[in-house]
């Protein structure tokens, strides 16, 4: 299942623009700027001015705040979209409620104690974004995330994604029963989708700081229905840097 791109001339305005170049734009123009976030709960907010904004909506971080303030625009980033920020791309400063920037350290605390899944969640969004896919909430579509090759004001999403994690059981329960698989894998099929499998293995080791993120180890899997119809000779399909396996 390929990209689906919507109307005519996306496909090349996707190319001549790619997602890398948009997001080095973003890092460079927040690190410029010395741009700083609030903790807010399960979120971060962020006062963009023009230029920031634009640019925090075309690499598709955060979600624009509807204010009446004209001169600045409030984003609302997700736990995992500003610990990229913070910690990966080294452009966000994030301050807590006492007006202190807080370390990789303490925000790893603070985030952890909010998702229990964080840090395999987190594992999982930065996989995905190093290799220049577009990472959106999924639960809409009852995943924990949606992948677009660019924008999705150009392409529709190619993968629903569901994280797994050796060491949270709960996790794990979404795919142990049959029916629950085969609904999850008609829920993607009856939306264009491919089920993408992100298996987040930390290998007993201790998740109590972001230093645990190098010894983490991703296992993909794309599952589909088999079609009768098709041929069942495997078939290894290269895709935007996910290895597809069809039987």
């Amino acid at each position: 299942m390929g990209p689906r791109w919507k109307g005519k001339g996306s496909e090349a305005k996707a190319l001549a623009e790619p997602m890398s170049k948009i997001v080095s734009a973003l890092q460079s123009s927040l690190t410029m700027s010395g741009l700083k976030g609030l903790l807010s709960g399960c979120s971060v907010l962020v006062e963009a001015d023009p230029e920031q904004s634009e640019l925090l909506n075309r690499a598709c971080f955060g979600r624009l705040l509807i204010t009446s303030e004209k001169d600045k625009q409030w984003y609302e980033l997700g736990l995992e979209e500003a610990f990229y920020l913070s910690h990966a791309l080294r452009c966000l400063n994030i301050v807590g409620n006492d007006g202190t920037v807080k370390g990789d350290a303490e925000l790893w605390d603070y985030m952890s104690s909010k998702v229990e899944m964080f840090p395999e969640l987190y594992k999982a969004y930065s996989h995905l974004r190093m290799k220049n896919w577009v990472v959106r909430s999924g639960s809409q579509y009852g995943v924990d995330y949606v992948a677009y090759r660019h924008h999705p004001a150009l392409v529709h999403s190619e993968y629903a994604v569901l994280v797994l994690s050796d060491r949270n059981a709960n996790s794990n329960a979404r795919l142990r029963l049959w029916s629950d698989l085969y609904c999850t894998i008609r829920l993607a099929g009856g939306v264009a989708k491919t089920l993408l499998v992100l298996h987040v293995q930390a290998n007993g080791n201790e998740t109590d700081s972001p230093t645990c993120l190098k010894n983490f180890e991703i296992e993909e899997r794309t599952i589909r229905r088999w079609i009768p119809e098709q041929s069942r000779e495997e078939k290894v399909v290269e895709s935007h840097g996910i290895t597809e396996t069809q039987i």
